[in-house]
């Protein structure tokens, strides 16, 4: 199952990985280095999946989750979070987001991870 993915992240490193991993896979693909171009992209393209990094300048990824879910409550939001950060994780789940991978992750658990919120969502 593919549709549009939104890779939020301020590295641009993981952001070609991952762009580069979903594009494979046949998904339409859209970047964005902040919280504020995330929110921009949402409002420009709802995407079917958000994958967001935490720790971000401008906006970080809790405060453009809440963002997003006051507009887009329907849209499901991967957060990406350093090893051990146990207290973000507990905000995300409390804003909306559905699933939480540490970074550093395998990319074939989060394409596993991409692809079960997809399955649960079409059904």
């Amino acid at each position: 199952m593919t549709g549009t993915v939104l890779i939020v992240d301020d590295q641009k490193g993981v952001r070609r990985l991952l762009e580069e991993l979903f594009r494979r896979d046949g998904w339409q693909v859209k970047v964005a280095g902040d919280g504020i171009e995330a929110m921009d992209s949402v409002e420009e393209i709802i995407p079917d999946l958000v994958l967001m990094d935490v720790k971000m300048p401008n906006m970080n990824g809790l405060e453009a989750t809440h963002a997003i879910m006051a507009r887009n409550p329907s849209i499901p939001i991967i957060m990406m979070t350093a090893y051990g950060e146990i207290e973000v994780v507990r905000q995300a789940l409390e804003a909306g987001v559905k699933r939480c991978i540490s970074k550093p992750f395998d990319i074939v658990t989060l394409r596993d991870m991409v692809n079960e919120l997809m399955i649960d969502r079409a059904s």
